[in-house]
């Protein structure tokens, strides 16, 4: 299901929906994926509960045992479509990829570069413009990858992998319903 909680000019959610499962088949996921697409306000809010980071970002995943849910800021996706001179569904569609490989299990943060490859591969079999790694790596992007890389320990990764399951049992359809806290 995608929730189009913020409008974007020229893209529906059926459009979203299409590319959802395209992404979802290459990456590898059963289950039900959820995307939310909402403003600023909603993904500071997601991101400063669940991760601790009372900022916006322009994608964050929440993984299920199978599936999971996806939240991507359209204001972000605007603004770096227009940085990056494409259009803004090119912008979402590769927010909706980057968020498939973390539901896929990829940590950009502590993989040696794995999902980045994985990440090329696919943007290029489906023709979207330069990934969300490239631009970090580049030093252009201002947004979720573009964060202070943090160092994984194993203590940490498994605390990370506990918070996520903890996140995944809350849906983006449950918290689309709920007002702002």
């Amino acid at each position: 299901m995608v929730i189009l909680e913020t409008a974007v000019k020229g893209v529906s959610a059926a459009q979203i929906q299409r590319f959802v499962r395209q992404a979802q088949k290459l990456a590898k996921i059963d289950g039900e994926v959820d995307v939310l697409i909402s403003g600023n306000k909603r993904l500071q809010e997601l991101n400063r509960r669940f991760r601790r980071k009372n900022k916006p970002t322009d994608v964050l995943s929440f993984p299920r045992p199978t599936g999971g849910d996806i939240a991507i800021s359209a204001e972000i996706a605007r603004e770096n479509a227009t940085r990056y001179g494409h259009a803004t569904a090119d912008e979402l569609n590769i927010l909706v990829l980057h968020g498939m490989l973390h539901l896929a299990g990829y940590d950009h943060e502590s993989d040696n570069g794995r999902m980045a490859r994985r990440e090329a591969h696919l943007r290029a079999r489906l023709k979207l413009p330069a990934s969300l790694i490239d631009r970090t790596h580049a030093g252009q992007l201002k947004s979720h990858a573009a964060a202070k890389p943090t160092v994984r320990t194993a203590a940490n990764s498994r605390k990370l992998k506990a918070r996520k399951s903890r996140a995944a049992r809350t849906s983006v359809s449950a918290i689309s319903r709920r007002s702002p806290q």
